[in-house]
């Protein structure tokens, strides 16, 4: 990427809206980025937290390096509003790249859809790695921004799939997902369920998107022998994990800190018996037996996000999308 050390390229949320990628491109530079790390390769340190005492905002800051791609970036993360409804909100997310080898700015952009695609593609291979062998059933609990895309990735890494199930309450969100996926897998059906618990029984995979209002909440023991419980943002009870036989993390330390909502009682977790980068490197295998059930924390790393903001940053370019900035003159 030809520039100088004076001007740094912005591009903003339409900028990245504009670019084509396809689920498999994802999910490849997604996973890439997961064998880079557990190769030793790529520095994911703990994301910096700051949230007042009152709950009504959190911030987030997190410093990476992917090692193939040979980049640096920071990504920083401001929600407001937290005890508002989501239209209420207010959520700005940046991811700022430095080239490794010049020395010289790539770009920052707007992170919002890099989350939107990272997450899901996320989950998919936590389903992937942790699917019991001929899970045919998959149930999806939300409809926001990571329910709408959660089963074309699912489709992507579990091709094998056969019922889609839905639990969700908002008209609008329920027909984005049916658009979503009719967008890339045409004509596949999906069942929208009324009663969580009985669909739960039926899943070989539940995917909990849902938002911090929701009160669905999946018991432990509504999960049948070789189910995989992804828990993405709400919607698993803490039965789930606390009585699973396997806990699989893309990061534990990232769970203890993220996932507060799941401790007990006294604010503890269990062990976390493998994190995901391990799991793809294909080191330790997820599934120990079929009749496992195995709860998944899906909490992200920034190096997904900067291998997957590297990736929009050259597609950008390519397409001379984004404003140049003056910012160091």
């Amino acid at each position: 990427m030809d520039r100088d050390d004076t001007t740094l390229r912005v591009l903003s949320t339409s900028d990245l809206a504009g670019l084509d990628i396809t689920l498999t491109d994802v999910v490849d530079t997604v996973e890439q980025a997961y064998r880079t790390l557990a190769a030793g390769q790529s520095d994911n340190p703990r994301k910096l937290t700051v949230k007042p005492a009152d709950g009504h905002s959190v911030s987030y800051a997190m410093l990476g390096r992917d090692g193939v791609r040979n980049v640096v970036a920071v990504k920083t993360s401001y929600k407001h509003g937290l005890h508002e409804s989501r239209e209420n909100q207010h959520y700005y997310t940046t991811l700022t790249i430095y080239d490794d080898v010049t020395g010289l700015p790539v770009a920052m952009m707007d992170c919002s859809r890099i989350g939107s695609l990272r997450t899901p593609a996320v989950s998919a291979l936590l389903a992937r790695e942790c699917a019991a062998p001929g899970a045919t059933t998959a149930l999806v609990i939300g409809t926001g921004t990571q329910g709408r895309l959660a089963l074309p990735f699912l489709l992507t890494t579990l091709p094998g799939l056969e019922r889609l199930l839905l639990s969700g309450t908002h008209p609008d969100g329920i027909a984005a997902v049916r658009a979503e996926l009719d967008r890339h897998f045409p004509g596949r059906g999906i069942e929208l369920v009324t009663d969580l618990g009985a669909a739960a029984r039926e899943a070989d995979l539940v995917v909990a998107t849902a938002g911090g209002h929701t009160t669905a909440a999946v018991e432990a023991d509504q999960l049948k022998p070789g189910a995989t419980a992804i828990l993405v943002g709400h919607g698993l009870a803490p039965s789930t994990l606390h009585r699973a036989d396997r806990v699989i993390a893309t990061s534990e330390a990232q769970m203890r800190v993220t996932g507060t909502d799941m401790a007990d009682p006294d604010g503890k977790f269990p062990a976390v018996d493998l994190e995901l980068p391990a799991a793809i490197s294909g080191a330790v295998s997820a599934r120990t037996a079929p009749a496992q059930r195995i709860f998944a924390y899906n909490s992200g790393l920034v190096v997904t996000d900067i291998a997957l903001g590297h990736r929009f940053a050259q597609l950008a370019t390519a397409q001379g999308l984004g404003t140049e900035v003056a910012l160091w003159r």
